[in-house]
């Protein structure tokens, strides 16, 4: 058996020292311990703030032109991944592929555990290059510590391809910035109380810090007016009802009013908002929002 490499030196990797007595702590301890080390979350991602903001004016044109948001990662990081990716079409109504996904080891790994493919730093390759990706896209290489062979491997083949996307590392441990990596994002959130169990700091602030990304960029491509998300698809009862309270916020309209206009709107919140406000038919609130990139607040302006 080879002898792997030595991370003691890595923040996540790190004891505790407050929580040394954990195996003795009584629930009502354990229950405290967990949360007092949560509180030290959202300050982590403060910190952090200046590199996602970085990001985010970089990705957000290209996002807007068209492009597209790749996670990647292995484990708890790669579900993490997948999850913000896979609510961004039912919240913002983004196109299917739009907002991609790649954990090690495949759809199965979402259940299954399968950490040992995150030692292969071509294990992405395969997926990544049936992306076809462009100069638009952006590639977000999420490791709890930083030295995910897998997520690092990925960053430096986008790096090789003719057309590179932008690229970007998640982090919650300080790192040097990786090889073929545009962005350094650091959210430092220090040892665990479970030493080295990275779904607890570690994958909040990854969610927080994908949150932020993932809904700022949809704010960005016009998803989103005043902050109501106006793109939601109405699949079920419980998003139906909030496509109605939205349009009925907007437009002052009764509830049985919103809800016929939504009808008459096909379903469509942006559309039954331009309808209202401008008067205009359902063909003509299109052309109106197709003018304006999607854009309710400009559609609503337009002379």
């Amino acid at each position: 058996m080879t002898l792997p490499p030595d991370r003691s030196n890595v923040g996540t990797e790190a004891r505790r020292d407050t929580t040394r007595h954990l195996h003795s702590a009584s629930i009502a301890e354990c229950v405290r311990l967990i949360n007092d080390a949560d509180r030290e979350v959202a300050g982590a991602v403060a910190g952090a703030m200046p590199a996602i903001t970085a990001l985010l004016e970089d990705a957000a044109p290209r996002f807007t032109a068209g492009g597209r948001l790749v996670y990647l990662g292995a484990g708890t990081s790669g579900r993490l991944g997948v999850l913000d990716a896979s609510e961004a079409p039912p919240t913002f109504q983004v196109e299917p592929g739009r907002v991609v996904g790649i954990i090690a080891g495949g759809d199965r790994a979402l259940r299954v555990s399968s950490e040992g493919m995150e030692d292969d730093p071509r294990g992405a390759t395969p997926e990544l290059d049936a992306l076809s990706l462009t100069t638009r896209d952006t590639v977000i290489g999420i490791a709890a510590g930083g030295t995910t062979p897998y997520v690092l491997g990925a960053l430096e083949h986008c790096k090789s391809l003719a057309a590179p996307p932008l690229t970007a590392m998640l982090s919650c441990s300080p790192i040097p910035p990786p090889h073929g990596c545009d962005h350094l994002i650091v959210a430092d959130t220090g040892p665990e109380v479970l030493t080295g169990s990275t779904r607890m700091k570690a994958g909040t602030a990854t969610k927080m810090v994908l949150n932020t990304i993932s809904t700022t960029l949809m704010i960005q491509d016009g998803r989103v007016f005043e902050n109501l998300m106006v793109d939601l698809r109405a699949t079920n009862d419980k998003l139906l009802d909030r496509a109605i309270r939205i349009v009925s916020s907007v437009t002052g309209l009764k509830r049985n009013e919103s809800h016929e206009l939504l009808g008459r709107a096909d379903l469509d919140v942006k559309s039954a908002l331009v309808m209202h406000t401008r008067g205009v038919s359902l063909d003509e609130a299109r052309n109106l929002l197709d003018r304006h990139r999607g854009l309710v607040h400009e559609a609503l302006a337009d002379a």
